[in-house]
């Protein structure tokens, strides 16, 4: 009956060294959760239960369970490692299975998807043409490197001061090259619908009459329509036209692009004082933009930044949380999947509730200690020794009692 207690517990000590063991051995393995070996003793029974003088049968090995406490994390510079900080796992999909994980140490593979480095491609939600995502169905996150297409210039805000005091231009009619023709000048630079970029220049000349403005515009050096009038109130205020909203016609690029019709907004236009100030000139419509890189946020978003300052959404990188994370069944290649213990996938973005935020440019450390795994190590060593012991003194009291003489 010893040998069998001694030799569980040997058994029990040895299980607790090779868990032990294979911790330290992922000590630099990335988003690696530590295990611990849980013991449970043992006991003969019988229909009328467990005798008051039981001494027990041994131990048992209850459970190898993981821990699922957050590694500490590493600055990378590679904006494709993600690390989560708090609760939840990364999708990948192998061929549709889908596996969980938390090393996000991730790639792009020859199609443009984003993939682990074993190549399952990395789930998340579509962009919505109208904002947003589709958080109904996951989808493989694919890396769109194409160019962003221009967009012509059809508004464009003036925020400027005219002066109050000034005079009529000495001379008539208006010569962009002559500036006793106009008063004051501004500009901007706007795009037709191939992307190219024209200067756009608008000239104020002072009327006869106080308060009274016409404006013109010019289109690489091209007058486009006619002059438009702008009335001042007696503090200021523009009052013609009441909207702000000035439209000088169409203009047609000789670059074979679409004929671009602009139309300025004067309301925040003022006249006052003695002196032309510009404040700002805001006209939308950008140039073909070529790919800078991609840029993941604390919610997963997914973005291509391009050098015409636009941005473009990929998709949202989508995480799992389960009730149970312990009944997950390791895979190796630091994922694990689905089980019933763990109960079903809850999907859902970094940063709602019971998400974590994802760091970009970081990946999680393995949450192994390796202090407290050598203190385990002599401690199992200890029990191992100590059972190994009681093999050997029991084996002398058998073959004490072998030995006994017969009277």
């Amino acid at each position: 009956m010893s040998f069998d207690l001694a030799l569980s517990g040997i058994n029990a000590a040895n299980t607790d060294l090779n868990v032990t063991s294979n911790n330290l051995a992922n000590v630099d393995t990335t988003g690696f959760k530590e295990s611990r070996a849980e013991f449970a003793n043992l006991f003969a029974q019988t229909q009328g239960g467990v005798a008051q003088t039981a001494v027990g049968n041994g131990v048992q090995v209850a459970e190898i369970a993981q821990q699922f406490a957050n590694g500490n994390t590493t600055n990378t510079g590679n904006n494709l490692d993600l690390a989560l900080s708090g609760s939840g796992f990364f999708i990948a999909s192998d061929n549709g299975a889908l596996n969980y994980t938390r090393d996000g140490a991730f790639q792009v593979d020859q199609n443009g998807y984003l993939v682990t480095a074993s190549g399952e491609q990395v789930q998340g939600y579509a962009p919505l043409t109208n904002g947003g995502f589709n958080t109904g169905g996951l989808t493989s996150i694919q890396l769109n490197t194409a160019e962003s297409a221009p967009q012509a210039t059809t508004a464009a805000g003036v925020s400027l001061n005219l002066p109050a005091n000034a005079t009529a231009p000495v001379n008539a009619p208006l010569n962009p090259a002559d500036p006793t023709t106009y008063t004051d000048t501004t500009s901007m630079t706007v795009y037709d619908s191939l992307g190219a970029a024209h200067t756009a220049q608008l000239y104020f000349l002072k009327g006869a009459v106080a308060n009274n403005w016409t404006t013109q515009l010019y289109v690489d050096g091209t007058a486009v329509g006619s002059a438009q009038a702008l009335t001042f109130s007696n503090t200021g205020v523009l009052t013609t036209p009441a909207n702000g909203q000035v439209n000088f016609g169409a203009y047609t690029p000789t670059t074979g692009a679409a004929a671009m019709s602009i139309a300025f907004n004067f309301g925040q236009s003022t006249q006052d004082g003695d002196s032309f100030g510009v404040t700002s000139v805001s006209p939308n419509g950008y140039t073909t933009g070529s790919l800078t890189g991609i840029s993941i946020g604390s919610t997963g978003v997914v973005q291509a930044n391009f050098t015409n300052g636009q941005s473009k959404n990929l998709g949202q990188i989508a995480l799992a949380n389960f009730a149970n994370p312990q009944g997950l069944q390791q895979q190796g290649n630091n994922q694990w999947q689905q089980t019933f213990d763990s109960g079903d996938a809850v999907h859902g973005a970094a940063g709602g509730s019971g998400f974590a935020k994802i760091q970009s440019g970081e990946l999680e450390s393995s949450n192994v200690d390796i202090t407290t795994q050598l203190v385990n190590m002599i401690t199992a060593e200890r029990v191992f020794q100590a059972n190994a012991q009681m093999i050997s003194a029991t084996d002398q009291v058998t073959q004490s009692i072998i030995n006994i003489p017969n009277g």
